[in-house]
C-alpha cells in the first residue's frame, strides 16, 4: 500500500463553522459515521460505522504507517477527526491534501467547485448538503419526529443509503482531481511548508479565558446602558435599528443616507446638542467589540488553546495564508499606553473603575482583543516581523538602487521617498517633515500601478491632501521610481509573450510559461503561481489586457482581468510569503503559535532570545541574493502591537 484516499462523514453537536475541527471533534457526542476509502486507486469502499461495521485492520495500521501517504480534500479535517476516533495523534507529515493541490494550481478551495471547473466525469452529489444537515448535526425536536434531537440511519434508511453513496462519490471525485492534476505535482518543499502549517494549527495559541468572559460580560452591560439611555432620549424602541435611528434624525432635521463611521464622524463636526449625544452613542452601540472575543470562546479547546486558525494557500493567487475562526489577520490595532492596567481591571471584573477611567468602553474592549492571546505557563511571547518587506522586495526585483540604499543605511523609506519626489531633504519631525506624509501615502498606494483613486482609497484626502495635488503626487512618485514602473510593464510584456508564443520567457529572475491551459509564473524561490485559462483580449479602454479564470470578490468562479502592475503585486506578495516561510523553517524548533502577514508569534521559554529570533528571520535565502532583509521584534506577556 502506497496511498490511502479517505473521506469521512461525522456527527457532533458543536458547530463546525464557528468552532473549527479541533473543538468539534472534542465534543463527547462526536463520532465518525461513514469512513470512505480507496487503496492505491482501487474501488472505493465505505465502512458504515454508524450501523456497526468496523474499519479493516490493515487500514487502521496504514493510518499510522509512515510509508503510506494519506490523502483527503481538506485533509486537516480527516486527520484531526480520525486522530480523535483512534485516541492517538496522527502525524501530519504522513498526510497530503488534494485541496492544497487544487489551490496550488489556482483552482477553488471547494471539492464541488474544483470538480466543476475541471469538468470531471463524476461530480460531487448536490444532495449532500441536505443529507449532512439531516444526519451530521442535531435536529429540532418536534411532535412529528417524536421529539428526537438527532436523526439516525434507521429514521430514514433511504436517505442513509443515499448518504453512503454521497460519501463514496466524494472519494471518487478527490481521486479524479488528483488524476487530472498529476502533470503538475506540488513540489516537495511546498508539502514541507504545508506540514509546518499543520503543526502550527495543531499547536494552537492559548487564550485568556477569564479576560474573554469578562469582556463579553462588560460589553453586554454597556450595550444595555446605552440602549436604555438612547430610548430615554429618543423614544425609539430599538436603537440598534438603522431605519429607526435615521427616521428619528430626519424628524429632528438631520437627513443621513448612511450611519457608517466616516459619515457619522463628518456630521459630528457640525452637529450640536442631543444630536451629538445620540450619534456618539449610536457609534458606540454599533461597534462590534466582542465578536472576536466570542470567536475565541467558540474556538477554544478544553486546554484553552485556539487551533486551526490558518488556511495554507488560502489566497491561491499568491499562496499566502488566510485566517480562519478568530481571523488574526484583521485584529483591531491597539494604541493605548496603559494596556496592562486596562487589561488587569477588566480581568479582575472591576467594571466601575474601568468605566470611570475609559470613556469609550467599546473602543477600549476592541483595543484589548489582542491581549486575550497569552503564552503558556512559564512562557513568554516573542513577536518578530520583517521591516517594510514588500517595499524591499519590489526594490530588489526592479533594481531601484536608491531605495535599496535607504534600507542598507537603515533610513526611513517614507522620508526618502518624499525627498526623491520633491528634490529636497526630508526628516521625520525635522526639515521638510510635513512632506513625509505625502511620501507615506504615495508609498502605500502607488507601488502596484495605483493612481489618484488608490490615493483616495488609502485616505489621502483624510490626511489633509487636496484632491488637486493628487495627480502631481502620482507623477512625482513614478518619476522617482522609473525602474519599478519599467518592472510593471516588462512583466506585462513577458506574460503576453508567454501566452502568445507558448514558449518560456524569463525576466527579472522570473519565468513565464503556458502549459495545458495554465499560465505559470516561476518565482525566485522555485515556487510557481498559476493562472487558469489565460487569454489576451481587449479591456474597457480599448487596450490589450490579460484575463484568466479565478474566484472573484464574491467567491464566484469568473473571468478576471489583470495587467502588469497587478501581476507584480502578486509576485511581490508571493515572494514576501516565501521569505516568511523560509524564516518559519529556520525557526521550526521555536514553537511558533501564530503568524500574521509578515509577523511570527513564538511561545518561548527563557533560553530563547529576541536577538536570535530576529537574526534568524533576517537571513536571506540563496535564491534572494542581494535582497536586504531586516527583522524587528519585542517580548511580551500578552499579544499586542508594539
Amino acid at each position: 500500500m502506497n496511498n490511502l484516499e479517505i473521506d469521512i462523514e461525522t456527527f457532533s453537536s458543536v458547530d463546525l463553522s464557528k468552532s473549527g475541527v479541533y473543538k468539534y471533534s472534542e465534543s463527547p457526542d462526536f463520532e465518525i459515521l461513514l469512513f470512505g476509502y480507496s487503496v492505491d486507486g482501487t474501488e472505493v469502499k465505505v465502512v458504515d460505522l454508524a450501523l456497526g461495521e468496523i474499519i479493516p485492520e490493515e487500514i487502521i495500521e496504514a493510518l499510522t504507517n509512515p510509508t503510506v501517504t494519506k490523502w483527503a480534500f481538506n485533509a486537516m479535517f480527516e486527520r484531526v477527526c480520525i486522530s480523535r476516533y483512534l485516541g492517538t495523534y496522527l502525524d501530519s507529515k504522513q498526510w497530503k491534501c488534494s485541496m492544497i493541490w487544487s489551490a496550488f494550481l489556482g483552482l477553488p478551495l471547494s471539492l464541488e467547485d474544483s470538480g466543476i471547473v475541471l469538468g470531471l466525469e463524476k461530480q460531487k452529489l448536490k444532495e449532500g448538503k441536505d443529507l449532512i444537515k439531516y444526519f451530521c448535526v442535531p435536529c429540532k425536536a418536534t411532535k412529528t419526529n417524536n421529539f428526537r434531537i438527532r436523526n439516525m440511519p434507521e429514521d430514514a434508511i433511504d436517505k442513509w443509503n443515499a448518504f453512503k453513496a454521497y460519501n463514496k462519490r466524494d472519494v471518487e471525485v478527490e481521486m479524479q482531481i488528483q488524476e487530472r492534476l498529476k502533470k503538475f505535482p506540488v513540489p516537495d518543499f511546498v508539502w514541507d511548508e504545508y506540514h509546518i502549517d499543520q503543526e502550527i494549527n495543531d499547536r494552537g495559541i492559548r487564550v485568556d479565558k477569564v479576560l474573554v468572559e469578562r469582556a463579553i460580560e462588560l460589553d453586554g452591560i454597556i450595550k444595555e446602558e446605552l440602549t436604555s439611555e438612547m430610548q430615554k432620549l429618543t423614544g425609539i424602541e430599538n436603537p440598534n435599528s438603522v431605519v429607526q435611528i435615521k427616521s428619528w434624525l430626519a424628524d429632528n432635521g438631520l437627513e443621513m443616507e448612511s450611519l457608517d463611521k466616516k459619515t457619522v464622524e463628518s456630521v459630528l463636526k457640525e452637529a450640536s446638542g442631543d444630536m451629538v449625544s445620540i450619534l456618539k452613542m449610536r457609534q458606540k452601540l454599533a461597534k462590534s467589540s466582542v465578536k472576536k472575543y466570542q470567536a475565541m470562546q467558540n474556538a477554544a479547546c478544553q486546554d484553552d488553546r485556539c487551533r486551526g486558525m490558518f488556511q495554507f494557500y488560502g489566497a491561491n493567487r499568491t499562496g499566502r495564508f488566510a485566517g480562519r475562526l478568530v481571523q488574526l489577520q484583521n485584529l483591531p490595532q491597539n494604541h493605548m499606553e496603559d494596556l496592562a492596567e486596562a487589561r488587569a481591571l477588566l480581568r479582575n471584573g472591576n467594571y466601575e473603575a474601568f468605566k470611570f477611567l475609559y470613556d469609550d468602553i467599546p473602543d477600549t474592549l476592541s483595543q484589548l482583543i489582542r491581549t486575550a492571546f497569552i503564552p503558556g505557563e512559564g512562557k513568554k511571547f516573542i513577536v518578530a516581523d520583517f521591516s517594510a518587506i514588500e517595499a524591499r522586495v519590489i526594490a530588489w526585483f526592479a533594481g531601484e538602487d536608491w531605495r535599496s540604499k535607504v534600507f542598507r543605511d537603515g533610513g526611513d523609506i517614507y522620508c526618502a521617498s518624499a525627498s526623491q519626489m520633491f528634490g529636497v531633504p526630508v526628516e521625520k519631525h525635522g526639515i521638510n517633515g510635513h512632506l513625509r506624509q505625502k511620501g507615506k501615502i504615495a508609498e502605500l498606494a502607488l507601488g502596484y500601478g495605483g493612481s489618484v483613486g488608490a490615493l483616495v482609497s488609502m485616505g489621502a484626502l483624510d490626511m489633509g491632501l487636496e484632491e488637486s495635488e493628487l495627480p502631481e503626487l502620482v507623477n512625482a512618485w513614478r518619476e522617482s521610481n522609473p525602474r519599478i514602473v519599467r518592472f510593471w510593464w516588462d512583466v506585462d510584456r513577458a506574460i503576453k509573450q508567454a501566452i502568445r508564443s507558448k514558449h518560456y520567457v524569463s525576466a527579472y529572475s522570473l519565468g513565464f510559461c503556458c502549459k495545458s491551459g495554465i499560465l505559470f509564473i516561476k518565482l525566485p524561490s522555485g515556487r510557481e503561481l498559476a493562472y487558469v485559462k489565460p487569454r489576451i483580449g481587449e479591456n474597457r479602454y480599448g487596450g490589450e489586457s490579460v484575463t484568466y479564470e479565478g474566484l472573484n470578490d464574491k467567491k464566484q468562479w469568473d473571468r478576471l482581468e489583470s495587467y502588469g502592475p497587478k501581476f507584480v503585486e502578486n509576485i511581490v506578495q508571493a515572494t514576501s510569503r516565501d521569505l516568511l516561510m523560509y524564516a518559519m523553517k529556520s525557526l521550526e524548533g521555536c514553537r511558533i503559535v501564530a503568524h500574521v502577514h509578515d509577523e511570527v508569534i513564538i511561545e518561548a521559554d527563557e533560553s530563547l532570545s529576541l536577538i536570535d529570533v530576529c537574526e534568524k528571520m533576517a537571513v536571506v535565502p540563496e535564491w534572494a541574493e542581494g535582497l536586504l532583509l531586516r527583522a524587528d521584534g519585542y517580548i511580551c506577556n500578552f499579544y499586542k502591537k508594539d
